[in-house]
């Protein structure tokens, strides 16, 4: 098993209070956690991306009892969520996907009673490249009033050889939303 070598951790609380000139009741809190990490693949061309899949399951544990811990939630509390990667230049995007998908989820759903897919996106960026997340309900993904984003940025991260990976939980969709319901 690979373990990631983590060189800082980075936690944006953003909490709405008001919206539009009405008061938001109660308020949205969304917690945006990012790992700095080493991207053992960095510089060069590997075909087997599968170590990749346990840094991502391991990261996205340690991203997912930070960011309840940040928010002081539990798993009631969390309705939507979404998860991102920025790597560094000499990395690949199949890096960031290998991170993401193939495991990461499986512990952010058990840890918050998800149940359906967690949104992400990815990219390859410098230092202080910003990514913005897609959040959508934990419990489905065609909930309109959870569909939301949020964004992060770190100024020194990533290095060329790191990936910057990304979780965000919220306790609420979108602040004031009154979006009718999708049609059967």
């Amino acid at each position: 098993m690979t373990h990631p070598t983590i060189r800082k951790f980075v936690i944006q609380i953003e909490e709405t209070l008001s919206a539009a000139g009405h008061t938001v009741e109660p308020p949205v809190r969304k917690a945006t956690v990012a790992a700095v990490i080493a991207n053992p693949v960095a510089g060069r061309y590997e075909e087997d991306l599968t170590p990749l899949y346990d840094i991502g399951r391991q990261i996205a544990a340690t991203l997912t009892e930070r960011a309840m811990l940040a928010l002081g939630a539990e798993a009631d509390d969390i309705e939507a969520y979404g998860k991102a990667a920025i790597v560094g230049l000499d990395g690949e995007l199949e890096h960031a996907a290998a991170l993401l998908h193939p495991e990461f989820g499986a512990p952010v759903r058990s840890r918050t009673g998800g149940s359906d897919i967690i949104p992400s996106t990815k990219k390859i960026g410098a230092a202080g490249a910003a990514i913005t997340l897609p959040l959508t309900g934990k419990t489905s993904i065609w909930s309109f009033d959870h569909m939301d984003a949020t964004e992060i940025s770190i100024a020194d991260a990533p290095r060329p050889d790191e990936v910057v990976v990304i979780l965000a939980l919220a306790t609420g969709g979108r602040a004031l939303h009154r979006i009718a319901p999708r049609p059967a």
